[in-house]
């Protein structure tokens, strides 16, 4: 890698027509990725990407007036102090948040390098450009301001916060509750069977962690395998696989924990299992407000489902231990 100050004004300008060339494709796929969910905040970052076209004939234009038609082969990636970005661009169903942030930091690094390049620069030409180019980058900020006021009226911004309530739910909530109802309800006959089997906190507390973490690995796996996301827009399979492994293994974990009450205290095992059956309790109702506030499930209902469930497999794992 060669150091900025090492450039040449020849290199300078052919390391900043293939930025503004990169720029312009990573708008537009952002616009593409963003155009069937957020219609009208692609339109944004299609004129954006519009933008960087221009800046790049420019620069263009001036590099063939003065070096000529061939340009070397040298990109930022090639010189040392630039910002070193994941290529986020290359995923799929991005929010929205994360797509702006990823913007105001590529136009941040755009208008640091123009106005290192212009002070580095002799050529007034080429000087002149230079700075123009760091003021066009510094007021992109303003110019996405007010595209976006004149682009995203009330009615397309309340569209598009329930466009993205809903990707929040498909992408977390969902996954998440789904790792929690297995958790909380799938271990509740293992653990229960074992402690009333046993009578011994810390060989039932082996039984709830095994099943806990157990459960948490292969509900992970079976969602991360379930679909890559590209067609149902649920984002990447595996994030969505480690919050429904790690939400499975919390809700096994939840009633497991009173368990670890020690042996030598009186009356141990009677003081675990009432504590364990009132956190059932609280994961239940947990499970069943969650279901209503983001799944559209009346709460009734869903309370009726959850809790009706929950017992069922509790007094199969009471029903079993005690045999």
């Amino acid at each position: 890698m060669k150091n900025f100050s090492e450039l040449t004004e020849r290199e300078v300008l052919a390391v900043a027509i293939a930025a503004e060339e990169q720029d312009s494709r990573i708008y537009a796929t952002f616009a593409e990725d963003l155009k069937e969910r957020y219609p009208d905040s692609a339109k944004l970052f299609e004129q954006m990407a519009e933008e960087e076209r221009g800046h790049r004939h420019m620069l263009l234009k001036l590099y063939e007036e003065r070096f000529g038609p061939n340009l070397p082969p040298i990109r930022r990636e090639d010189v040392k102090g630039f910002l070193r970005r994941r290529p986020i661009w290359l995923t799929k169903n991005l929010s929205l948040d994360t797509i702006r942030k990823e913007v105001s930091t590529m136009e941040f690094e755009a208008e640091r390098f123009y106005v290192k390049a212009a002070e580095q620069t002799q050529d007034v030409g080429v000087r002149r450009l230079l700075g123009d180019l760091a003021e066009a980058e510094k007021g992109h900020e303003k110019k996405a301001v007010k595209l976006t006021g004149e682009i995203l009226s009330p009615g397309v911004r309340e569209a598009e916060e329930q466009t993205r309530r809903r990707m929040f739910v498909l992408q977390y909530v969902q996954p998440g509750l789904a790792g929690l109802m297995d958790g909380s309800v799938s271990t509740l006959a293992p653990l229960f069977a074992a402690a009333f089997a046993t009578h011994q906190n810390f060989q039932t507390f082996l039984v709830g962690l095994a099943a806990s973490i157990g459960a948490g690995i292969s509900m992970g796996f079976a969602e991360a395998l379930s679909d890559d996301g590209s067609l149902t827009g649920r984002g990447s399979p595996w994030l969505r696989g480690l919050t429904c492994g790690l939400m499975t293994t919390l809700g096994g974990l939840g009633h497991t924990a009173p368990y670890l009450v020690p042996d030598s205290w009186a009356n141990a095992f009677w003081i675990a299992t009432a504590i364990a059956c009132v956190v059932v309790f609280f994961e239940l109702w947990a499970i069943a407000y969650i279901r209503a506030r983001y799944m559209d499930t009346p709460f009734l209902q869903a309370v009726f489902q959850i809790v009706l469930g929950g017992v069922i497999v509790l007094g199969v794992g009471i029903l079993i231990g005690a045999a």
